[in-house]
């Protein structure tokens, strides 16, 4: 009777270990999976608005040049 209920408290834990390490690796697997789209939504964004800084850099340069150049023909 004592060998039955330790076979039957060892398969217990056994069974509570394999489904307390699903749960944690489904999180890691989660927060892996919610982290990486997070950082892709954030990267598009930051993206987005190195090309919209650019673009007015370029503007900006240009039109200097566009006026030294204007300034030295008149």
């Amino acid at each position: 009777m004592r060998t039955m209920m330790m076979i039957t408290i060892l398969v217990l834990m056994t069974t509570m270990m394999a489904k307390s390490e699903e749960t944690i690796d489904t999180k890691v697997k989660n927060f892996v999976v919610n982290e990486w789209t997070d950082i892709k939504e954030y990267q598009k964004v930051q993206w987005e608005k190195g090309k919209e800084q650019n673009a007015a850099n370029w503007s900006k340069i240009k039109s200097l040049f566009s006026n030294l150049t204007g300034q030295n023909n008149d």
